[in-house]
């Protein structure tokens, strides 16, 4: 092996110690104040699960960002790339809908294998909640204003969550008459607000007006509450219409509650997992262009591990928030 290989890290992953681990340990010590505060209990999850707790049929993290290996019995092993499908598996493991609703904490390392990923890091740290069992829209507003007490607990005081409604999308996909290349390139250009390439795209299509007319305003349909008429407008048929209707309800729970100005509406945000089934949201804030956390509920997923069950849930990336927290001054 080459010598001056022994002392670099491999590309992708780096050492922390000194006043930047302190620094990190403080930060995950008063969100972990705030998971408490909330009444959720930790759970631990292993860093290596078997490769089809993320496979495909998931729809998590592409299988080429994946770090694979093999134990001694053969089976394909892969380093935990998110957090939400390991705590699922452990749940239908461990727990029964005796003991739902459940509300369960997590921390450590999350490895994806792309040169895209925050920062060029390959091994990130992630901390967030699940909340398993309740289906409720007060359920989802409950995440959504745990995360805004998360960042303020951290030490931002400008940021804004952006919420979303996957099956908003979903329900108008359907009834496009597009194949799933097709639509997924309608999502990946909507999702970059990207309205004229929409239009363009769809212009030779025979998707119906009405869908069209849809999908090319999705990328202008963010704001306050007020972008929730606007919404409605556009949805075209019932499965959109239910969508609106779930996020007035979410809306109208978080109201009143003094996190309403953190929080705003965005039908371009549409997220690459397709576990999420319905409100999705991402928290941003000046002096990191990532998310600092991304949320969503997830009402399936649970089902592939064999525990039919509603659920929802965030995860805060740490490296992000504590850069975003470093160039706004707050951390030194």
């Amino acid at each position: 092996m080459n010598n001056n290989l022994l002392i670099h890290t491999p590309e992708g992953f780096r050492d922390t110690y000194g006043t930047d681990l302190q620094s990190k340990r403080i930060l995950m010590d008063k969100l972990r104040d705030v998971f408490t505060g909330y009444s959720y209990r930790e759970i631990q999850t292993p860093v290596v699960e078997f490769f089809d707790v993320f496979g495909s049929d998931v729809g998590t993290t592409p299988s080429n960002e994946l770090f694979k290996f093999f134990d001694r019995n053969g089976y394909t092993l892969v380093l935990r790339p998110d957090f939400t499908p390991s705590v699922a598996r452990a749940v239908a493991m461990h727990f029964t809908k005796d003991d739902f609703p459940l509300k369960l904490f997590y921390e450590g390392s999350t490895f994806v294998n792309s040169q895209e990923y925050q920062l060029n890091l390959k091994e990130s740290t992630q901390m967030g909640v699940e909340l398993i069992g309740d289906g409720s829209a007060s359920a989802d507003a409950e995440v959504l204003l745990l995360t805004c007490d998360l960042l303020k607990k951290a030490g931002l005081t400008e940021f804004q969550v952006s919420v979303g409604e996957n099956d908003y999308f979903k329900a108008l996909a359907e009834d496009s008459g597009l194949d799933e290349e097709r639509i997924e390139e309608v999502r990946r250009m909507i999702s970059n607000k990207n309205f004229f390439g929409v239009d363009n795209m769809l212009d030779s299509d025979e998707t119906p007006a009405d869908i069209r007319e849809a999908f090319v305003h999705l990328p202008q349909l963010f704001g306050g509450k007020e972008v929730l008429d606007r919404a409605e407008q556009y949805a075209a048929n019932e499965g959109a219409q239910k969508a609106v209707s779930r996020l007035r309800e979410i809306e109208k729970e978080i109201s009143g509650s003094g996190n309403e100005k953190y929080i705003s509406f965005d039908f371009s945000l549409l997220s690459k997992y397709h576990y999420y089934t319905g409100v999705i949201f991402s928290a941003f804030t000046y002096g990191t262009g990532e998310p600092v956390a991304k949320g969503g509920r997830y009402d399936r997923l649970l089902g592939h591990f064999g525990t039919d069950a509603p659920a929802v849930g965030v995860g805060v990336y740490i490296d992000q928030l504590r850069n975003a927290l470093i160039r706004q001054g707050i951390l030194h």
